[in-house]
């Protein structure tokens, strides 16, 4: 089983702007599998909360190709929620995904 790792942690000068990121490369079985993540969060100061709520958001999508021989699996999640620091307040938007693509290998006959 071979392994691939990468992890990104980006955050803005002024801290108001954050991106996670992580990205995964197996090899096992005779199946690749990619998992891919992300989760960004940026924090707003605001004067007074929004009349209208904003209303969150799930999205899943799930894929097989038996032809292609892979399956993808997608799942988005998007809210927003206020909080009050030292008697500000402030507006957290964020939005995470996660990403899993399994793909069947060709193996290579050498006959």
């Amino acid at each position: 089983m071979m392994r691939d790792l990468l992890f990104k942690n980006l955050t803005s000068a002024d801290k108001k702007r954050r991106v996670i990121a992580s990205s995964e490369i197996m090899h096992r079985d005779g199946v690749r599998n990619v998992i891919r993540r992300h989760f960004i969060c940026i924090v707003r100061e605001i004067n007074q909360p929004a009349q209208e709520r904003l209303l969150p958001c799930l999205s899943v999508l799930k894929e097989k190709n038996t032809k292609a021989r892979r399956e993808r699996f997608f799942c988005k999640v998007k809210n927003s929620v206020y909080a009050v620091y030292k008697g500000k307040l402030f507006l957290i938007t964020f939005m995470h995904t996660l990403n899993i693509t399994l793909t069947a290998e060709t193996l290579n006959s050498n006959a």
